[in-house]
Order: C-alpha cells, then structure tokens, then sequence
C-alpha cells in the first residue's frame, strides 16, 4: 500500500489521545490518497481500509483512526498491535459482509489466535463499534488483550466477548444494547469443556446497560469483576458453570453497583427468562461475591433477586460461595436469595431487608 512517511512523531504517539489526536487531525488536512505511516504509527482517514492497515503493521505498531464512519469488519492476528481510534466518533460498522473471515462471522473487530498459539499484547481502544449480525468485539486464542474505552452498542450479540483466553483487560468501556451480553467472557462459546483460569482477567470500570445481560462469566476460574456501573439490563451479573471439571469459580464479584436491571428477555435454549436479576451465580465453586451496591431489581423469574444462588441449568448448586459486605435494597422478591441448597455458603455483614430464607440480611 503506498504511503506518505512522516518523521519525528514518536513523541507525540506516546501522548494522551486527546492531545494526539489533535496533531493528527492538523496533518488529515494535508491531501493524501492513501493511509499515512508514522514511523510505527499507521494513521487511517474515513474510507480507508483499516484492514488493508493492520494487515501492513508489524508486531508493536499502531493503527490509528481519525474520526468518521469506516465501514468493513477487521481482523487482527498480528502479536502487540494497537487499533486505536480518536473516541466515540471513530466508528466501525458493518461493510459487504466478504472482506475476511471475521465479517463473514457477522462480527466487528475480531482479535483471532488459537488456544495452541495464543495471540499476544493486542490493545483495541477508544473507538465505536455497532450494528454487527453478532459480536461488536470478538476475541479468541489471546492472551493479554486489552479493551479500552470502546463504545460498543446496537450488535446482535455479544457487544465484547472473549474466549479461550488468559490474561484480559477489559476496561472502561461502554456497552450498551447489545442483543445477549454488554461483556461475555466464556471457555468456549458453542462448545462443552470445563474451566480453565484465565490467570488474572479484570473486568473493571465498565458502563453495562440495555443487554440482555450486563457481565456474563461461564465456565471460567480466576479472574475478577469489579468497579463496574450495570443497570436497566434483563440481568446484571451473571457467574455459570455447571458439572465440568475444573468446575467454573475461585473468582471475585465485587464493588460494583448494579441497578435495576428490569427489562424481560424471554427464555432461550441455554437459560430461563430473566427480569429483575441482580448478580447470580449458579453451578460454581469458591465465588465470592463482595462490597457490591445491589438495588432495585426485581421481577417475576428464577432469577429474580438482588444477589441470587441459584442451580445450574443441569441441577448442579454452588458450593462455598461468599457473600459479604453487600449493600442491598429494593430488590425483589429478595434482596439475597439462596435457591440452590449449595454446601458451606457464608453470607455475612451484608446490609438488606429481606433474605430468602430468612436470616441472612
């Protein structure tokens, strides 16, 4: 792909995208047919191809977007790359449907290693992504992604999902109205198999709303859901796992404020309707559910509930889940509900009105 080389720039791509892209918005006035190359920066304008871009970059280099509309999804297999946009007017959205494999999926921006060969250090942030067939942002086979203040709305699926993955960052982000999970982070997306740990995945900062689900973890062990605001979802945490060996657990839901999350998403071939859920776990082992802000969530399903212990879709219950320090109120039928008959679960310090059964507020 020709390009037009721009030199002593490095300094600036180190700095805040705010004041990068600045600079760079200065340089897309100078005409130009095709990308720009910064020595490892790869800078894009509206109707260029990012994926012409990405598949140009070497490992460590930098796809940066201006503002505007690129049309066409990408995939990244390339170890250490950035995609960066310039914020929520940089905006990915659906192309012919034929450009490469990751649209032909019906997906947006596809990070794409393999479980023998994960795919290392990728950075997508600070760009749009919306009005994909199935998941605004996929990822499989990796190990240290990082998400970062993307705005992924309005897929029909999964708005970011991983999986067979380790080490994620998945960090201040807002995604909203997608059509199953705003996060999604799995072992296997269509396939049985126990949980493997992710070796410290973080979950944090995140904005969740108008999913069928704000976060779902399944059949995963070691990582972490924290600091995240997720209301008016069907659901809004969601820990699964079931009888596979290692079983799903030995991870963390805490400080988060999870609110009214009262829409109804009817049932599916996988789980039951939702209305009014809060955080469930259902089917692990070792989840401790802690310092979470828990209000106003309440329906009419299995789930219903400010914090809900729940079976598995196939009868397995919990077992030595803790919930402490929760801050709950307004959830109905309950604000902590125990419907599984788990073993050794340990409920303390928790501030709520009512419990089912009653005792643990």
């Amino acid at each position: 792909m020709p390009t037009r080389r721009v030199h002593h720039l490095a300094a600036a791509t180190a700095a805040a995208t705010t004041a990068l892209t600045t600079v760079l918005t200065t340089l897309a006035a100078a005409p130009a047919a095709h990308a720009v190359d910064i020595g490892p920066v790869h800078l894009l304008r509206p109707g260029e191809s990012i994926q012409h871009a990405v598949d140009a970059a070497h490992p460590g280099d930098t796809v940066l977007l201006l503002p505007g509309t690129y049309r066409g999804s990408v995939r990244i297999t390339t170890p250490g790359l950035t995609l960066r946009g310039s914020g929520p007017d940089t905006v990915v959205t659906p192309g012919t449907g034929t450009e490469n494999a990751c649209a032909t999926a019906g997906h947006g921006i596809c990070v794409d290693g393999t479980e023998a060969n994960p795919l290392s250090g990728v950075t997508v942030e600070s760009l749009a992504v919306t009005g994909f067939a199935k998941n605004g942002i996929d990822a499989s086979g990796t190990t240290g992604l990082t998400v970062r203040r993307t705005y992924v709305h309005d897929n029909a699926q999964q708005g970011i999902s991983q999986e067979m993955s380790t080490r994620a960052v998945i960090v201040h982000n807002r995604s909203t109205d997608n059509g199953q999970s705003g996060v999604f982070l799995a072992n296997y997306a269509y396939r049985e198999g126990g949980s493997p740990d992710t070796g410290g995945t973080v979950v944090e900062g995140n904005e969740l709303s108008g999913n069928r689900v704000g976060v779902t973890v399944r059949r995963l062990r070691g990582l972490t859901v924290q600091k995240n605001d997720i209301r008016g979802n069907c659901g809004g945490v969601f820990v699964v796992g079931d009888e596979g060996v290692p079983r799903a657990g030995n991870l963390d839901v805490r400080n988060n404020r999870v609110v009214a999350n009262n829409k109804f998403c009817p049932a599916n071939p996988r789980l039951g309707a939702i209305q009014g859920a809060g955080i469930v776990v259902t089917g692990t082992e070792d989840v401790r559910v802690t310092g979470n802000e828990v209000r106003d969530n309440t329906g009419t399903s299995d789930f219903s509930g400010g914090i809900v212990l729940y079976k598995s879709v196939v009868g397995v219950p919990n077992a030595r889940t803790v919930v402490t320090d929760n801050r709950l109120s307004g959830n109905g039928p309950a604000d902590l509900a125990d419907r599984d008959a788990g073993t050794d679960t340990t409920f303390a310090r928790n501030t709520c009105d009512r419990s089912e059964p009653s005792g643990h507020c």
